[in-house]
């Protein structure tokens, strides 16, 4: 195992030791990936260094799921999801069904997900995917859970999907949203929140969503790393490695914020104080004992 995780240095360069003006919150951070195995505990040092104090951990099938709310339990500000990910939609039974149930009603659990549609590279079929999908929204609905939800070449249905159940679920999140301005509209006009991610400091594909995000009210936008994945390519310094953390999250917030015209300051607090309401989470006070621990 130890020789599949690639090295990493335990410190960031100086050049992307960043620190946000406002306390942040990633709520998107897969940090039961394995490359994080050999520095966990340094990662979310390093993430508390730059005013990440509160990481939101993506379960998105069971194994991964329970070590999220492992992780939880041991670090104050880190909670988690819980759900099936559209590509292992396939696996879904009675029997995953009742683990997810359990899971849901764990403390350090904040919403059922990551669950969706992807009918992008379709590794489940779409049949399979909206079964399970649609099995989430119920778990969903009976949890009062907000969702966590994955989306690609999927809006049509996806809004269709949710339409049927929004009268039944509270509040949900497209996570990592990539998509064009008819279905960020159609997201926003069904009440969902989006979270945007460094795919915006892709100079190859990112172009349009920064025309996007000026159009999303303050009061819905989250940010969020999906680390290990989506490095910001824009970044000052080079990272061996190429793996991305949460301590680089206060890069995005700024990018964000350059294409809204908004502060680097205001826009971590209002996109803080969005996540804290959605998610339901702590008081300051338990990242606070974080920063001092």
């Amino acid at each position: 195992m130890a020789d599949a995780t690639p090295p990493f240095d335990d410190a960031l360069p100086e050049a992307l030791r960043f620190r946000s003006p406002a306390p942040l919150v990633d709520i998107g951070a897969n940090l039961t990936h394995e490359s994080f195995a050999r520095d966990l505990e340094a990662t979310i040092q390093r993430a508390c260094a730059a005013g990440v104090d509160t990481l939101i951990l993506t379960g998105t099938d069971r194994e991964h799921a329970e070590q999220a709310v492992a992780l939880a339990r041991r670090y104050p500000g880190l909670y988690a999801t819980a759900g099936v990910h559209p590509h292992d939609a396939s696996r879904w039974n009675a029997e995953l069904e009742t683990a997810m149930r359990e899971l849901h009603r764990q403390p350090e659990v904040v919403s059922v997900g990551e669950c969706g549609l992807d009918f992008n590279r379709n590794f489940s079929t779409p049949a399979e995917q909206q079964h399970a999908f649609e099995a989430q929204l119920t778990l969903a609905a009976e949890s009062g859970l907000p969702l966590f939800l994955h989306e690609r070449d999927a809006g049509p249905r996806m809004r269709e999907m949710l339409h049927a159940w929004r009268d039944d679920i509270s509040k949900a999140v497209v996570h990592c949203f990539t998509a064009d301005r008819d279905t960020l509209y159609g997201y926003l006009d069904l009440d969902l929140h989006i979270g945007l991610t460094g795919w915006l400091c892709d100079e190859r594909r990112g172009h349009h969503l920064r025309e996007l995000v000026g159009a999303i009210p303050a009061e819905r936008l989250m940010v969020e790393t999906d680390c290990p994945y989506l490095l910001p390519r824009n970044l000052p310094a080079k990272l061996k490695g190429r793996r991305h953390e949460p301590a680089l999250l206060p890069w995005i917030v700024r990018e964000i914020a350059h294409w809204r015209g908004d502060t680097e300051a205001d826009l971590a607090r209002t996109t803080t104080a969005t996540a804290r309401a959605f998610f339901g989470l702590d008081e300051p006070a338990r990242e606070e004992g974080q920063q001092n621990g």
